[in-house]
């Protein structure tokens, strides 16, 4: 299954899909970083590709070749695990200020 970056809706597209293809639902590009499996926010240039060219903006319809729209499945794992690293970094923060507490 497939959803859409921008709002959240699922799609259905082909294995195959036009550069210029728009989501039904937002009409917002689909061929973005922000939909493909090789972005990710903790890398170099947010691209897990090293080959992929750098895109200065990650919401608009872009040329790369290595372009790979991500399952939900994938994506679930990653905002779950995103989450679990914001919730032990915001566990260290409060123990650290704890030590300074009087």
């Amino acid at each position: 299954m497939k959803i859409c970056a921008l709002c959240k809706k699922t799609i259905e597209i082909d294995k195959f899909f036009s550069r210029k293809a728009l989501c039904p639902g937002c009409g917002g590009d689909l061929h973005i970083c922000l939909n493909c499996k090789f972005y990710s926010e903790t890398s170099h240039n947010k691209c897990l590709e090293p080959k992929a060219e750098f895109q200065r903006t990650r919401d608009k319809a872009n040329f790369c070749d290595y372009f790979i729209f991500i399952e939900d499945s994938l994506r679930r794992k990653e905002s779950s695990a995103g989450n679990s690293a914001d919730n032990s970094r915001e566990n260290a923060r409060k123990r650290f200020e704890d030590l300074f507490k009087k």
